[in-house]
């Protein structure tokens, strides 16, 4: 009876390791849309996955705000603006984004939503336009301020005040725009080499320190873009000769650079979002916008963690990405869902491996604890 315990409790552990490294599967729901709206964009979530922000499209087209207690909802618009967007939101439900003049983003002033209600960011003087892409659990805001050559990226404090992000590296290389912050103060963004400006920088800015940085380039590349920035100080994003197609990427700061394998059938993509385990979403390209799931080493479609016949195509269309993932695995993007565009929310299904664990960790304490007796018994 001992030895058929002993190789039970083996055969669950080995049974509850595969588990945990088989690969992840979803449900997914469809966050819907607003008034006679047509279509839904997610854009950003908070790391407990309980929130995500983006836009209704239609006339006129909406910031959004679902949460997971009360469903989607229209946020409202600056006075005598009918475009917003909301790109960011963390834990508390502070929501950030732009109001524009036009669905194509003319005149965007950088904004935030709390508790329902819209308020401007008061920009750096002289600055007249600008947009708020990311936001912490502090409350503190990233974005940029200006446009074309003057843009530059800008941080906002918890009260709303901005400031340009004016740190440098030591070749003079500056951030034009910010698109992530994470809990600890870590920005990322892109900036410009004022020597070659062909060139495009993967930023990565430390608001308490003050020193800026960079996160290089993959093999035979020379710059990158950064998109997202998870809680464990993963940066993600492209990397690229000059202008050209990017391959994606996670960098930390010990670490360096890592290429992310691309889906089979595309041949370029963007890592657009981090949680802090340093699992990855993008989106990749070749004939169709290809959403994609980076985890633990291996990439997987999200087309492929679906249930087949989900109604849900999110590898045959133009339309799909993902852009954000939680801590708990969540994501969130846009993908086609019987033929309209929708905002989504992907939820792990839990795997059966910690279960397992426990029940093979009993069995081996009754192992042990059999042993215990027989000892005893012997003396």
């Amino acid at each position: 009876m001992q030895r058929f315990h002993h190789f039970a409790a083996a055969g669950l552990l080995a049974w509850a390791a595969a588990a945990q490294a088989q690969t992840p599967a979803y449900t997914i729901i469809d966050l819907g849309v607003v008034g006679s709206s047509t279509a839904s964009q997610a854009f950003g979530m908070s790391t407990d996955g309980r929130s995500v922000v983006g836009r209704s499209l239609g006339n006129p087209t909406s910031a959004t705000l679902w949460t997971a207690g009360g469903g989607l909802q229209a946020l409202p618009n600056l006075a005598g603006r009918s475009f917003a967007v909301a790109n960011d939101v963390n834990n508390a439900g502070l929501a950030v984004g732009s109001s524009t003049t036009t669905s194509f983003g003319a005149g965007a002033l950088p904004v935030v939503w709390n508790n329902g209600a819209i308020s401007a960011l008061t920009m750096p003087s002289g600055y007249t336009v600008g947009q708020a892409n990311g936001v912490n659990a502090a409350g503190v805001v990233v974005g940029a301020v200006g446009s074309g050559v003057g843009q530059r990226g800008a941080i906002y404090s918890s009260s709303g005040i901005g400031s340009v992000i004016s740190a440098t590296t030591a070749n003079g290389s500056f951030m034009t725009v910010a698109f992530g912050i994470n809990d600890a103060g870590l920005v990322v963004g892109t900036g410009i080499d004022p020597a070659n400006a062909a060139v495009n920088v993967g930023m990565v800015y430390d608001s308490v320190t003050g020193v800026m940085s960079t996160v290089g380039a993959l093999p035979a590349a020379n710059g990158a873009l950064n998109f997202g920035v998870g809680n464990g100080g993963h940066v993600v994003g492209s990397s690229m000769f000059n202008q050209g197609s990017g391959q994606p990427f996670v960098w930390t700061a010990s670490g360096g650079m890592t290429a992310i394998p691309l889906p089979a059938g595309t041949s370029q993509a963007s890592a657009r979002g981090v949680n802090s385990a340093g699992w990855v979403v993008g989106t990749a390209s070749g004939a169709f916008a290809v959403p994609f799931l980076y985890a633990d080493g291996s990439t997987y479609t999200l087309q492929s963690l679906l249930p087949a016949n989900s109604g849900w195509d999110i590898s045959t269309n133009t339309s799909s990405s993902a852009l954000a993932i939680a801590d708990d695995g969540s994501i969130a993007g846009t993908a086609v869902y019987n033929g309209q565009v929708r905002a989504y929310l992907m939820t792990p299904v839990p795997e059966p491996a910690s279960a397992l664990l426990m029940l093979a960790g009993l069995l081996a304490g009754a192992v042990w604890r059999g042993r215990l007796r027989s000892a005893h018994a012997r003396t």
